[in-house]
């Protein structure tokens, strides 16, 4: 996605007036898609409606964040999920990265740090408020190291199958039912994740490993 490219946000929170100034806000920026005040009803309508981004907060009924994200991975893995909070918690952090959010932003932030995260969050980088930024160690150290392709979602290794048997960029998204500019953020993340700097080098990693046997690769075009 373009950096500036608007996106659709889906906010999830449970105070009313709260609620009604994020939408505001965002909405100057970027398209909000819709709102929720509890995890049910959050979930339901972040399946349907796909977002880009899900900006909610830890605590709020039916479960918090922590059920959203979750709920939401097993339908969705490459879903992007960002914390907006008053929580400063030990505790609420460690729970909300192990679920699988991708930034953890509090609310005394101001609005051009909320739409930072927002685009930061998007471009794959984890943002966090310095109020909790020495929690990520926790994090970090008590998460095994992930090897390899290993390191991706299951969404990333479906795009990496499919570049490394030779499709193009354009192919890959229409097999995968997805845009270009989303298969690009992928590759973008994919490309981190593996330290790699070409679709060939990616293609090495998948063979060299196992993840795919020669006779899998096909003839490619250049996007």
């Amino acid at each position: 996605m373009s950096v500036g490219e608007a996106l659709r946000v889906f906010i999830v929170e449970d105070h009313p007036i709260v609620r009604r100034g994020l939408v505001d806000v965002v909405g100057e920026h970027h398209e909000v898609v819709g709102s929720a005040d509890s995890a049910s009803s959050a979930i339901e309508m972040i399946i349907e409606r796909r977002p880009d981004l899900v900006l909610l907060d830890v605590h709020f009924p039916g479960g918090g964040g922590e059920a959203v994200v979750k709920a939401v991975r097993a339908v969705i893995p490459e879903a992007r999920f960002l914390c907006f909070t008053v929580s400063t918690s030990r505790l609420d952090v460690v729970r909300m990265f192990n679920a699988g959010v991708d930034g953890y932003i509090v609310k005394s932030s101001e609005e051009h740090e909320l739409m930072g995260a927002i685009a930061e969050t998007m471009a794959g980088l984890r943002p966090v408020s310095r109020e909790v930024a020495g929690f990520l160690l926790d994090i970090d150290s008590d998460a095994p190291e992930a090897e390899g392709l290993e390191k991706l979602t299951p969404r990333e290794r479906e795009v990496v199958e499919l570049i490394a048997r030779g499709y193009t960029y354009r192919e890959t998204a229409a097999n995968l039912g997805m845009s270009v500019k989303t298969l690009e953020n992928h590759m973008g993340s994919i490309f981190r994740k593996l330290n790699a700097q070409s679709r060939h080098e990616i293609t090495r990693i998948a063979f060299e490993t196992g993840f795919l046997r020669p006779d899998d690769q096909v003839e490619s075009s250049d996007d």
